[in-house]
């Protein structure tokens, strides 16, 4: 496993939409791996291979449920549905020192491959359904930004994080 540079807003791959995963080899299985590390290293809670410079349609999360934890990979997602809908703040490894407001559905559908290629189901509810449809953008070109209501810059003051409206 190895841990792989996390791509920033600048990096037009990140603009990009990712193709359809269709070879299930040992070189995705070490894709997935190495997004898992590289999401841990940067205590994340989901990331998109084309934040790692991959555009293919994949993503792995982990939620960091203490008493539930979800901690997944997903090839080929597709939402195929969504109900209720929540303003929360959100940021990204790709967006560092921002965050911002973004609506999103609280429950979710979402259909996909795993590593031999089989389709499953999965639903997705509130925290984790947030992170899937982040996730899920980024397979599609779109960062959270584009889809604020409101953004803040985080900046260090003293010991403490503050934030201020951009």
């Amino acid at each position: 496993m190895a841990i792989r540079n996390i791509r920033t807003d600048e990096d037009t791959i990140l603009r990009k939409k990712s193709k359809t995963v269709e070879n299930f080899n040992d070189r995705l299985k070490v894709l997935v791996d190495d997004m898992f590390e590289t999401m841990d290293s940067a205590d994340g809670v989901g990331l998109a291979a084309p934040q790692v410079g991959m555009l293919k349609r994949l993503i792995v999360v982990d939620d960091r449920d203490e008493e539930n934890q979800h901690r997944f990979y997903l090839i080929n997602p597709v939402i195929t549905r969504k109900e209720g809908s929540e303003v929360c703040r959100e940021g990204c490894l790709s967006i560092p020192g921002k965050q911002g407001d973004v609506k999103r559905a609280t429950d979710i559908d979402v259909t996909y491959n795993t590593l031999d290629g089989k389709e499953e189901k999965i639903n997705c509810k509130d925290f984790l359904a947030r992170i899937i449809q982040h996730e899920i953008d980024h397979l599609d070109g779109i960062l959270y930004t584009d889809r604020a209501e409101k953004m803040y810059r985080i900046v260090q003051k003293d010991d403490n994080l503050e934030e201020l409206e951009i």
